[in-house]
């Protein structure tokens, strides 16, 4: 199999676009929630709205141009083409950094942090803090290939992350990660302590101490909720993507007000936004993740993820140090003596933000960068 890197850039054909704009036109609207809030799911009054202007007032090529704008590429991997961005500090001590999202995410969710990462000193930073970063898309996601077979579950993609970071000339590295991206970067700090160097996590995977039950504090007792909040309310898309990926896969990837309405849901439950969605992303940036998942239809692709891997987490020894993030609206919490019973010694960096949700770099840009920068600082010398 080919080794080779080939440069790749984001394009839509006008055909594409004239089909996108047809199906909105043509949608089959459902009737109107009978309540006044989200309750029942996200409201056709604003999927309308969106799809709106989806087809009338987003300009695609615009939004191409943007996403374009950071050098991208693809490279065969285990026999899946892996699509990413990759962009190359100047600064001579760079760290190499993998970065990863999760579902309903994209690349999009890191636009917004790539130059301060790569270029500290025109971003108001410290030159001594730069990354050369790397974001690949999951496999199935995005434009990276779709899996024609089971088994690409998130410790097979952590093994493809250290082989891409390798074939890039990246001996050593260190990993970033929220939702999926979490657990593909715990995976790292599991199975390759040989080139990771340390991974960072904006949602780890920890699970309550038992021993602190009758001594819970507000955070603690505010993340189980949290938890149960998530099974009883939050969790049905999980259950019908880990269960029976193909089947809801027909209906988003047919239907692009569908496949909207699937995603933007989970922006309005999972964000920091008080109540809208468009509190924190604009309508445009919302859509360009939308259209990451519609124009190359990884509906029912992306969902396989959670059939593969959602129901076994990973859960054993990390090998490497780890540094947690912890924003309040994210979906699962850990609070600090959780994690440091988990992690242990290797536990280097915890802090708890005021503000930000699930899609962190997304949300709050500047503070994922501070986290960032200071979770790898301890690696410079």
């Amino acid at each position: 199999m080919s080794d080779a890197i080939q440069p790749f850039r984001i394009s839509a054909s006008d055909e594409e676009l004239a089909d996108l704009k047809r199906r909105l036109q043509a949608t089959r609207w459902p009737d109107a929630e009978p309540v006044d809030d989200w309750s029942q799911g996200i409201p056709l009054s604003y999927v309308q709205e969106v799809c709106a202007y989806w087809a009338g007032g987003y300009d695609w090529r615009k939004r191409e141009a943007l996403l374009n704008q950071h050098p991208q590429f693809v490279t065969n991997l285990d026999g899946l083409d892996i699509h990413f961005i990759h962009v190359r500090s100047s600064e001579e001590d760079a760290i190499p950094l993998v970065m990863s999202h999760g579902w309903p995410g994209s690349i999009v969710e890191f636009q917004k942090v790539i130059g301060p990462l790569v270029d500290p000193a025109s971003h108001g930073g410290d030159p001594a803090d730069a990354f050369h970063v790397v974001c690949p898309s999951l496999p199935g996601y995005g434009y990276s290939g779709k899996p024609t077979e089971t088994g690409w579950g998130v410790e097979k993609i952590a093994d493809t992350w250290s082989a891409l970071m390798q074939r890039l000339g990246y001996d050593r590295y260190v990993a970033q990660g929220g939702d999926w991206g979490a657990m593909v970067t715990t995976c790292i700090g599991m199975r390759d302590a040989e080139h990771c160097r340390q991974i960072h996590l904006n949602m780890p995977i920890v699970p309550p101490d038992g021993d602190t039950m009758s001594e819970l504090t507000e955070a603690e007792q505010s993340a189980l909720a949290g938890i149960q909040h998530y099974q009883q309310w939050d969790s049905g898309y999980s259950k019908q993507q880990s269960t029976r990926p193909q089947t809801v896969g027909y209906a988003l990837t047919d239907s692009p007000s569908g496949q909207a309405a699937w995603i933007l849901e989970k922006f309005w439950s999972w964000m920091d936004c008080d109540g809208h969605p468009e509190n924190v992303a604009s309508r445009d940036e919302l859509l360009d993740n939308v259209m990451l998942y519609w124009l190359p239809g990884t509906a029912a692709s992306s969902a396989r993820l959670y059939w593969q891997s959602f129901n076994t987490p990973p859960m054993g020894k990390v090998q490497v140090p780890v540094a947690c993030s912890i924003y309040p609206k994210e979906i699962f919490r850990t609070s600090e003596r959780w994690a440091r019973k988990h992690f242990g010694d290797l536990l280097v960096h915890f802090n708890t933000l005021d503000k930000g949700g699930h899609f962190a770099a997304f949300e709050r840009p500047e503070t994922f960068v501070d986290e960032v920068r200071t979770a790898f600082r301890r690696l410079r010398s």
